[in-house]
């Protein structure tokens, strides 16, 4: 298999691999053709309101401020006499979308939602909007859409304001909510105008929903506590208070109104979601109105959290739900059939009603869960040979049967509580069953993801060993057993591909299940390979093999435990200091390896540094952007000192433009920091600067010579005035350490070439990248690449998680692309904070491309014990996976799989990347260029 060819088959690969856990844990868990089940007994309100604060925590709604009073004066007074509350427990991702989804719809959303930025419908699914007689819902553009495109027919309503309102750097974001709010109380008033709005209006099975965002946008912008957050949910108190009085009214005080209020999501402290942080997950809610229990006073009541105290609530009973139930808590308010997809179990200490419609409730939910249990039995029943089938046995026909008779009968003779009991026990069995069916496949699938894995693993091994080493011989092919081992494996294949084919699976499981087959058979073909490796390894002392396989195994361990505690970075980059010490080097170079033992130390401080995100700090943003300036300066100057026949006019112009595009993103930091404090919003100038830089910078480097050293910093120049604009704290700093220490991994390279007896050691000072390779120089890989390879990937391990860690992904600080733009839009923010964590990875690639070419290695050699490595961290990962637990847990094993996954794919595209950069130049000027004889 050529270069090509290969690199190809290793992304297909990889990308099977990848693609496979979404397939395995990602799979959507909705199923369809339920049908739709009411509780028979009339409803205690004829509408809903559904007032949602996006982004508003618990503690800071239900805490009291520094002089003891309530931030919400309004809902504190609705909590202590006319309702009931508690904590919504929403699950990992806490992002906008899944929490609504999970609030209206009762279930927790397919995380392929967010290919689409959680706007889309990625399945379409019931909700209780789409159940009721009438929805009418005010707020968000992002939010709203979503109930009205999965309603059928046209009664679900929307009113939004524009997207551009959504403006982390307006003066106030708290206007969102004012419009709602406003609106609300036209639409109201102009309903007393239009008869057929007004009867409509006055419907039973009505729903009202007020979307408010500014707690969110404010919490993003200024942090939750900010000032300008908690004068939001003032704000929000306010607005709810003359929302219910404005309705009451309108409504006659009928006392047929059911209010509930709630959050999708927490945030933390530095202004960000979507992870599993308590202050993110812990929601409040607060119940009152037709239907809803009043305040239930009690003595004492125990809870793991000491948040009672704090809130002084400690008499007030509190009532904990997770996130889906209270939908259908908002079905059985009004009436209408529970979402079909709903997980939710209804929470009944919220109903203020009598036992009998309390037990036909909960018999009607557990029905209706049932109904998914059954027809995702029946699907897998379906697609599964019958002999190859096993029930879920708790909850076999007949327990179903039983079950509906029982509880049925409990009812008839009003053992309203044993119904309510045994109602609970089948919604626990019947969630459980479901999940039972959802992972059906997963081992089978599993197994076969990891028999790819380990194969592709060990033909990687053999390519290295049988092409850039001498441990193996080549030996001559046998025609005969070449076809019989054909034969085998296609044979093989055509049993997998017949029993997948008659199961009915889906198409992706013939590619997982196949691929082992393919890969086996390029091991098993370099069956000579093996068997020479075997017997040079084995003249070897057994101890030194042992040794060997010891270092590299822990290597691994520690990368894999840094995924978990960012400090190991800090303890791997500590000993990566000493390698001069305990080798030759020191005494070779004193200087170039005292310069990596201080620059190691530098960098070694980054992971003990809190995420990246907590507090803005825009000094030192300033400062590393000077500190960038005085080292482009220092090497202009050197340049120009050295007279060097290299340096020519155009040259020094492309220097000159790439500390300018560094001063101006220094500027621009700075401004824009300073007017977003003024709430005078993000300055055009700012923004056009910062876009400019965006697009020069990606091009300046190609226009620098390609002498190692000069490309090397033309690349940091360029690629630091991005990472300034994109930065608010330390981090601006972490590019500089990381460079430095990068530069000095090619001096000690070199140094280390010494051991080996090298004498065609190239001149660093001349070597330039785009000099024709001569491949009679290559040499052929020894143990010591090795470690050079396990250097490049903790660098590139170091580089992401240097400065945050997985949460510094998926809940990002938005302040980071403020330069760039301050309205929201999800795809263009995330992809500036990609972009913002690959600059550190294509600084490390372009160092390990000169590590590679200045050691005398072929591209491909070293990189191809850099897939081995990362390989069988992913592999580590894959065996990691956990589908129990906690959903933070479950999310966070996830998370790191397909991290590994996707930085190995990455380092593909980023060695093709170096390459790019290190050795193109574009030629702007055409002049005649006269050689001297």
């Amino acid at each position: 298999m050529g270069p090509p060819a290969f690199v190809l088959a290793a992304l297909l690969v990889h990308c099977v691999f990848l693609a496979s856990l979404f397939d395995i844990y990602f799979s959507s868990p909705l199923v369809h053709g339920m049908a739709p089940q009411r509780v028979p007994l009339p409803a205690p309100a004829r509408r809903l309101v559904l007032f949602v604060a996006d982004g508003l925590r618990a503690d800071a709604l239900f805490g009291l401020d520094g002089s003891g009073a309530p931030r919400a004066p309004f809902l504190r007074s609705i909590l202590e006499n006319n309702g009931s509350w508690g904590i919504s427990h929403t699950r990992v991702p806490t992002e906008s979308r899944p929490g609504h989804v999970a609030l209206i719809a009762g279930f927790y959303e397919d995380v392929s939602a967010v290919a689409k930025g959680w706007k889309e419908n990625p399945v379409q699914f019931d909700s209780v909007f789409n159940e009721s007689k009438y929805t009418w819902s005010w707020g968000s553009p992002d939010i709203l859409p979503m109930f009205a495109k999965g309603a059928s027919g046209d009664h679900v309503y929307t009113f939004c304001y524009t997207a551009e309102s959504e403006d982390f750097g307006a003066q106030d974001a708290a206007k969102l909510d004012s419009w709602v709010f406003d609106h609300v109380k036209d639409f109201f008033t102009s309903s007393r105008n239009n008869q057929t709005l007004y009867s409509a209006l006055t419907e039973e099975k009505v729903v009202l929903f007020l979307h408010l965002l500014g707690i969110d946008t404010n919490g993003h912008a200024h942090r939750p506590n900010s000032r300008e957050y908690k004068e939001n949910i003032k704000k929000v108190d306010e607005g709810v208070k003359e929302i219910a009085s404005m309705l009451e009214n309108f409504y006659g005080n009928d006392g047929k109104t059911a209010f509930i209020l709630t959050s999708d999501h927490g945030m933390t402290d530095w202004g960000s979601h979507g992870a599993g942080h308590p202050s993110e997950t812990l929601t409040p809610l607060i119940a009152w109105g037709a239907g809803v229990n009043y305040p239930q006073r009690v003595a004492s009541q125990f809870f793991e959290d000491s948040f009672l105290q704090e809130w002084k609530l400690e008499n007030f009973k509190r009532l904990d739900v997770n996130q889906a139930d209270i939908a259908p808590l908002m079905a059985s308010l009004i009436g209408v059939p529970f979402p079909l997809n709903s997980v939710g179990t209804l929470p009944l200490d919220y109903l203020n009603s009598s036992a009998h419609f309390k037990a036909e409730s909960m018999f009607t939910n557990a029905v209706q869960i049932l109904e998914q249990f059954k027809v995702k039995m029946t699907q897998k029943k379906e697609t599964t040979l019958s002999f190859l089938f096993t029930p879920f046995k708790p909850l076999s026909d007949s327990e179903q049967i039983n079950f509906l008779k029982k509880t049925r009968l409990y009812i008839q003779q009003e053992k309203y509580d044993e119904a309510v009991s045994l109602c609970k026990t089948v919604i626990n069995l019947a969630l459980e069953g479901l999940s039972y069916y959802h992972t059906y496949d997963r081992l089978f699938l599993g197994l076969s993801i990891a028999m790819g894995f380990v194969g592709w693993t060990a033909y990687v091994i053999l390519v290295i060993v049988k092409t850039h080493t001498n441990l193996a011989k080549a030996a001559p092919r046998h025609g005969k057993e070449s076809t019989i081992l054909l034969y085998v494996f296609a044979f093989v294949g055509t049993i997998i591909t017949f029993f997948l084919l008659i199961q009915t699976c889906p198409w992706t499981y013939y590619i997982y299940c196949l691929l082992p087959v393919p890969v086996w058979y390029a091991v098993v073909k370099e069956f000579h390979v093996i068997q020479n490796l075997a017997a040079n390894l084995s003249l070897l002392p057994v101890g030194q093999s042992v040794g060997f396989l010891f270092v590299c195994a822990l290597g691994i361990e520690i990368l894999v435990f840094s995924f978990f505690y960012r400090f190991a970075l800090t303890i791997g980059l500590l000993v990566f200091a000493v390698w001069p010490v305990i080798t030759q080097l020191w005494v070779q170079a004193k200087k170039t390896a005292l310069t990596w033992i201080l620059l190691c130390a530098l960098l070694a401080i980054f992971p003990l540094m809190p995420v990246v995100g907590r507090e803005p700090n825009i000094p030192l943003v300033i400062t590393a952007g000077l500190l960038t300036l005085l080292i482009s300066c220092s090497s202009l100057a050197s340049l120009c000192k050295s007279k060097n026949k290299y340096v020519i006019k155009e040259d020094l112009k492309v220097h000159l433009c790439q500390m300018l595009s560094i001063a101006l993103s220094t500027y621009v930091v700075s401004s824009t920091h300073s007017s977003l404090q003024s709430k005078q919003g993000l300055p055009v100038f700012n923004q056009i600067i910062s876009w400019a830089t965006l697009v020069a910078s990606s091009v300046l480097p190609l226009l620098s010579p390609t002498l190692l050293f000069q490309r090397l910093l033309s690349v940091l120049l360029s690629l630091m005035a991005i990472y300034l604009l994109l930065s608010t704290g330390y981090e601006a700093l972490f590019p500089l350490v990381l460079s430095g220490l990068m530069f000095v991994w090619i001096n000690m390279e070199q140094e280390a070439l010494q051991h080996y007896g090298l004498s065609l050691k190239p001149k660093l000072a001349v070597f330039s990248f785009s000099c024709p390779t001569d491949i009679s120089q290559f040499r052929q890989l020894h143990l010591d690449d090795v470690r050079r390879s396990f250097f490049f990937v903790f660098f590139i391990v170091t580089a992401f998680f240097g400065t945050g860690n997985i949460a510094s992904v998926n809940s990002f600080d938005p302040a980071s692309v403020y330069c760039f733009l301050t309205v929201f839009s999800p795809f263009m923010m995330g992809g500036l904070l990609v972009l913002k964590v690959v600059i550190p990875f294509v600084l490390v690639s372009c160092a390990f491309e000169a590590v590679q070419v200045t050691t005398q290695l072929s591209s491909k050699s070293l990189f191809l014990i850099v897939l081995v490595i990362s390989d069988v961290m992913a592999l580590h990962f894959f065996f990691l996976v956990k589908d129990y637990g906690s959903w933070l847990d479950i999310g966070t094993s996830i998370s790191h799989y397909v991290l590994v996954m996707s930085l190995t794919i990455f380092m593909m595209l980023m060695n093709g990347l170096a390459q790019l950069l290190t050795t193109k130049r574009l030629q702007l000027s055409r002049k005649t260029k006269h050689h001297s004889t």
